[in-house]
């Protein structure tokens, strides 16, 4: 792919604020060095590794690896030297830590993350696994570099026996040494001799400062001298065997250091290369967290690739415009037609929109996700083509125009079908009518060679061109008139408007110079505007209405969500109050049989009794407990269904089945073309009638008692009418409260529920004339508010 493009497009500044997000040295180089793979196997390759990337973060919150030293070149080395330094080998063993931890996270930790298959952040990170599977552990050289090097100037004392014997010794050496020379700067004899009473160290040897008047009086051999030559540095006599001594020490110390390093050295050498490419591949993987990171801050989700130059961008924000100030924009082409013609104000947003796209494709082709919605596809091109923005040329003398036309003559001679074409007011630069009719046989010859193009223009000719010719679409970025300036948003299928006489009037132009100008117009160039200008409004108005649309269908999706969520709660909370009073029940029956048998002993302690009829009492209680105690533990069969053919007739209020859900519900309404208002549990829907069945109250259970019920057990202080119609709610609501009436109840609550205000209203105005009502009022707080209303009856 041509190298210009990426500059014109501004794909280096991506790659700037990617190797931001690096971690290490290798990713940050590999970053600036990135370039598309032009293969769709290699591009999905590349964003399933972004992707993996994004679940480990989200699981983790870091990358697995860790900032290492760059020891890329002294590995490439370490066969030609003796040995490596303590801060190259410790360096090494920072690189090795770096690559066993990744490993570490990626391969062996991996599957006992994925434990839970239903968790969202469970998904394999296969391609990553097998980048980490390569990495090589060297566990031995990393402990043995650590156990040996303190720091990266110095060998621990226990790296060998060796050199922990020569180290004792030197430590025994030097105390001797200052011992005898601190004796002599004690001293009457020596003191008044020195310049200073301290020790120091020349040529590795252990000297006195002495007065350059007093070197007589001192014997010794001279070190040093001060620059003033005022002071010499002397060795007294009476310490230089024990200065050699020292010195020997010394070498040993330095041979033996040299041999460990070596040593270390010498093990480093076999892994050199496959340490190297290991941390080539620790690059690898920070860069594919570093693309995540980024698409985390972009917000940018990963797209849909083909390689049938198909491009669909759902709401597509430039990446290096802020985001407060970004408008999203829906580009599609490659499907209906092949070149799209954006026409538009100055500054409105055309050339971004180019930059958005060929950006967009750049990205994707190198592994990184765009900032869009979910649901952008994208198409993998050879080549993409640019020709963007003023090149003019003062040092080769070439003109706009020319610059421009220097540029699409190069982009003709390599584009064809798998090529994305952009370019930025074609045409311009030169007399209108020349410039049109090149602009227009450019883009006859690409949309023939089958390439995909993007192209901005001012030109009307233009516009026309492309509205008579199959496989060319317009397109035009809106312009706010009554603001003067530019909404940035792109609509496709309509040619932009010329905006001059709008924009000039309401700056202030007189009508009398507009309307002049006008006259200049051909006829067909009026009526052109006209159609555009009628157009253009008739777009903008469906797109408002698509904008609603779609808001309201979110907010219906949020309602059934939340709807889904209320069910779940209820039908929960309903299973936790069943289980409670099944155990409250059986409690009850424990303390029965209790009783029960208490009564039985009492009953057999009593000697008149007649035993059997005491038995038979005793045995008739046995059964009664076991029969209740039954009852609890098995599900009550309190309905049963009437299989066969669907009611011919439902009424509100009757239970019946939906078969298709296998649930029993109640008939809020009446059937209406075939369909029925049933409410099931808290939900309410609309069912086929051939999709019910009867359901009958199973009365076996009692048909040998007979029960009487008074009023009072009937009517409650409560009815709930919630789900119903009000033309359904009315009957219900009137015959409760004349049974209320009946029971002497003077003040009851119906509950209808607060959504729309709809049920609320029709009962309250129902309430107005019922001859058993006094006076009524929402319900207060905690009474259930506008969901609740409160009827004194008279």
């Amino acid at each position: 792919m041509n190298t210009k493009v990426y500059k014109t497009l501004e794909y280096d500044k991506i790659l700037e604020q990617l190797k931001l997000k690096c971690g290490c040295c290798v990713s940050r180089e590999l970053a600036v060095e990135l370039r598309p793979f032009d293969e769709l196997d290699d591009v999905n390759a590349e964003l399933s590794l972004t992707s993996e990337a994004e679940t480990h973060f989200l699981r983790t919150g870091s990358s697995p690896v860790d900032d290492f030293p760059d020891m890329r070149s002294t590995l490439k080395r370490v066969n030609a030297v003796l040995h490596l330094s303590c801060e190259e080998l410790l360096n090494t063993a920072k690189c090795l830590r770096a690559i066993r931890q990744c490993r570490d996270q990626l391969v062996r930790e991996q599957p006992a993350r994925n434990a839970d298959p239903a968790s969202p952040l469970s998904g394999e990170l296969t391609r990553l696994m097998n980048l980490a599977s390569g990495l090589m552990v060297h566990r031995a050289i990393e402990d043995e570099i650590n156990r040996c090097i303190l720091s990266e100037d110095e060998v621990f004392d226990g790296a060998s026996p060796a050199l922990s014997r020569i180290r004792r010794q030197m430590k025994l050496a030097n105390e001797k040494v200052r011992q005898k020379l601190n004796d002599m700067i004690r001293s009457a004899t020596y003191s008044k001799y020195l310049q200073d009473p301290l020790i120091t160290i020349r040529n590795g040897r252990f000297v006195i400062p002495v007065k350059q008047e007093y070197r007589q009086n001192v014997p010794g051999l001279i070190h040093d001298q001060s620059g003033t030559g005022a002071t010499l540095f002397i060795e007294p006599s009476a310490v230089v065997e024990l200065g050699n001594e020292y010195k020997k020490l010394v070498m040993e110390e330095a041979a033996e250091v040299e041999r460990i390093l070596t040593e270390l050295t010498e093990m480093v050498k076999p892994s050199a290369n496959d340490i190297y490419q290991d941390l080539m591949t620790l690059g690898e993987i920070d860069l594919c967290f570093a693309k995540a990171k980024l698409a985390r801050d972009m917000k940018a989700v990963c797209p849909k690739l083909n390689q049938e130059g198909r491009i669909s961008i759902k709401k597509g924000r430039h990446p290096l415009i802020s985001r407060e100030s970004v408008v999203p924009i829906d580009i599609w082409l490659g499907t209906d037609f092949t070149t799209l013609i954006v026409t538009g104000p100055n500054t409105g947003g055309k050339t971004v929109t180019l930059k958005t796209l060929g950006l967009f494709t750049l990205m994707a082709q190198s592994g990184m996700f765009v900032p869009a919605n979910v649901g952008t596809e994208l198409a993998v091109f050879r080549e993409v083509y640019a020709d963007i923005g003023d090149e003019q040329s003062i040092e080769q003398s070439l003109s706009t125009f020319s610059s421009h036309m220097r540029n699409i003559v190069g982009i003709l001679d390599g584009a064809d079908e798998d090529s994305l074409i952009l370019l930025d007011e074609l045409g311009a630069g030169t007399d209108p009518v020349e410039g049109a009719a090149l602009a227009m046989s450019i883009l006859e010859e690409l949309h023939a060679r089958g390439c995909r193009t993007a192209a901005t223009t001012h030109y009307s000719e233009i516009k026309a061109f492309a509205l008579t010719h199959e496989g060319m679409q317009n397109a035009s970025m809106e312009f706010d008139v009554d603001r003067l300036c530019p909404t940035y948003r792109l609509f496709i299928g309509i040619p932009g408007k010329s905006n001059a006489f709008e924009i000039s009037k309401r700056l202030g132009m007189s009508d009398y110079i507009i309307d002049h100008a006008r006259d200049y117009l051909s006829k067909q160039d009026v009526d052109f505007e006209t159609v555009l200008s009628s157009a253009e409004s008739e777009k903008q108005k469906a797109e408002r209405e698509r904008e609603e649309a779609e808001n309201a269908r979110r907010e219906l999706d949020a309602l059934r969500a939340d709807m889904r969520s209320e069910r779940k709660r209820f039908e929960a909370e309903k299973a936790e109050l069943r289980m409670k009073a099944k155990e409250e029940a059986r409690k009850v029956v424990a303390d029965t049989k209790r009783q029960m048998e208490a009564l039985v002993a009492e009953i057999r302690a009593i000697k008149n009794i007649d035993q059997r009829a005491a038995d038979r009492v005793i045995q008739q209680a046995r059964d009664s407990v076991r029969e209740k105690d039954k009852e609890l533990y098995d599900t009550p069969q309190e309905q049963r269904i009437l299989e066969g053919s669907a009611p011919k007739f439902v009424s509100p209020g009757q239970p019946v089945k939906v078969v298709s859900l296998d649930k029993t519900g109640t008939v809020i309404g009446k059937a209406k073309n075939g369909e029925v208002p049933v409410q099931v549990g808290i939900i309410k829907l609309n069912v086929r009638i051939d999709d019910l069945r009867e359901v009958q109250e199973d009365k076996s259970a009692s048909s040998n008692v007979k029960v009487e019920y008074s009023a009072a057990n009937t009517v409650g202080l409560e009815l709930d009418i919630r789900g119903m119609m009000v033309d359904d709610a009315k009957p219900v609501v009137d015959r409760y409260l004349y049974d209320c009436r009946r029971q002497g109840l003077t003040e009851v609550s119906i509950i209808h529920g607060k959504g729309t205000g709809a049920l609320r209203a029709g009962i309250q105005t129902f309430l107005k004339g019922h001859p058993k009502v006094k006076s009524f009022r929402n319900g207060n707080y905690g009474e259930g508010d506008f969901g609740v209303t409160v009827v004194t009856l008279k």
